[in-house]
């Protein structure tokens, strides 16, 4: 799943989760491998991506994504929820520019991974 994509009208996140499954358990039977894929649940508000992150597990991801766009405080929101959850959190850095065009802001981005 792209970072950038979050629930555009041509390709709405419950559709897209259903097909990279799909896509998923299909190279897992071919190969004998185990697969995966970092599910976007990046969102407009924190019941959104609750939803979607619920959604990603009932359909059997074990990973989800989402971007630093979202904020600190949403991050270590959906970070509590992965681990009571069992599941994986990749934290992508979408927007990372905007700490990193400024060389000397004090902020060191592995203070957030």
């Amino acid at each position: 799943d792209d970072e950038n994509i979050n629930s555009q009208p041509f390709m709405r996140w419950r559709e897209r989760f259903l097909n990279c499954l799909e896509g998923i358990n299909r190279a897992s039977a071919a190969t004998g491998e185990v697969k995966g894929s970092y599910l976007n649940i990046t969102g407009a508000t924190m019941e959104d991506v609750y939803k979607r992150a619920e959604y990603a597990k009932a359909i059997g991801s074990v990973i989800v994504m989402i971007d630093l766009v979202m904020g600190y405080t949403a991050i270590q929101s959906i970070a509590y929820w992965c681990r009571e959850n069992d599941m994986l959190l990749h934290l992508h850095r979408a927007g990372n520019s905007t700490y990193a065009r400024q060389k000397n802001h004090g902020i060191n981005f592995r203070v957030i991974c």
